[in-house]
């Protein structure tokens, strides 16, 4: 009776529940987490580990791969931020509006390939950018009287083909994000500016922009982490982690390269720090440009 009387206690209560996420966080996220930090300062061989220092570090900054998978990395978030913010947003838009009909149909089929396997979507788009001319882009560039483009064994045409994969892939759901950003706001306010005179442009700079700000920040929060650890899309164009000169390497395809594919662990740990510390940084420095975290009271 006592242990009964103790788990339904109103005061012991939360905490049960929240102990599996808690163990969780502590098990599959710290843990990890330190590990990997730690690992970054040791020469990891097959039975044995040696503490080097920041070798692993030094030596990064020499290497010219890494900075190419940096590059690489940095552009695809920043195309896909500029592609993969502004127009799910005006979609939404138009979704919540009374221009688009079939509303429901319209959402599924947008949403639908946040659902396929990348594995699958992946091989299929290989395909389309194949170089030959049966693959579905030579079809359509030599149609234009363009020719053909060995797509994917250049350095602009690839990372081409890798923002057509995140734009077919990530445009449903971002928004649907923004759709019930739109939700969430009161229709009187657009009333009350229709009444003031407000044009459509007018309505959506001087309210819904204002007002969905805090799913814009969100979603602008996890597009620069997933433009960053984008791996899996880039390994299935090119059917390995061997892109022509390294046009597709990104920094967790490097990370898997060393750690995995040539076993130095602690060099693959320490290319995993550097990306958690631009991740964090970048993600930081916008979340103070957007004023998330300034005091309430200034």
């Amino acid at each position: 009776m006592k242990v009964k009387k103790f788990f339904y206690s109103q005061k012991v209560a939360p905490y049960i529940f929240v102990v599996p996420f808690v163990l969780s966080f502590l098990i599959f996220w710290i843990y990890p987490l330190i590990s990997s930090i730690t690992m970054s300062f040791q020469d990891i061989g097959a039975v044995s580990s040696e503490w080097i220092g920041f070798k692993n570090y030094t030596k990064l900054l020499k290497d010219k791969v890494f900075i190419t998978a940096i590059c690489n990395s940095a552009k695809y978030m920043f195309f896909t931020l500029v592609l993969l913010i502004p127009f799910p947003m005006l979609f939404a838009v138009l979704m919540d509006s009374r221009l688009v009909k079939a509303k429901g149909v319209w959402k599924a089929v947008l949403y639908m390939p946040a659902l396929t396997s990348v594995v699958i979507s992946g091989t299929l788009f290989r395909l389309m950018f194949t170089e030959y001319p049966t693959g579905q882009m030579n079809i359509i560039t030599q149609a234009l009287g363009l020719g053909t483009f060995k797509w994917l064994k250049m350095g602009w045409s690839g990372m081409l083909a890798l923002l057509v994969v995140a734009c077919w892939r990530w445009t449903g759901v971002n928004m649907l994000y923004f759709l019930s950003g739109l939700k969430s706001i009161d229709s009187s306010l657009y009333e009350a500016a229709e009444i003031d005179g407000a044009s459509s442009w007018q309505k959506f700079r001087y309210v819904t922009l204002p007002l969905l700000k805090p799913t814009t920040v969100y979603v602008l929060t996890i597009s620069i982490y997933a433009g960053l650890s984008m791996f899996l899309e880039s390994y299935m164009l090119w059917a390995g982690n061997n892109s022509p000169n390294n046009i597709g390497l990104t920094i967790v395809g490097y990370l898997y390269k060393r750690g995995i594919e040539k076993n130095d662990m602690g060099y693959g740990c320490a290319v995993g720090v550097v990306l958690m510390v631009i991740a964090l940084a970048i993600n930081i420095v916008q979340l103070i440009a957007n004023g998330t975290f300034k005091n309430k009271e200034d």
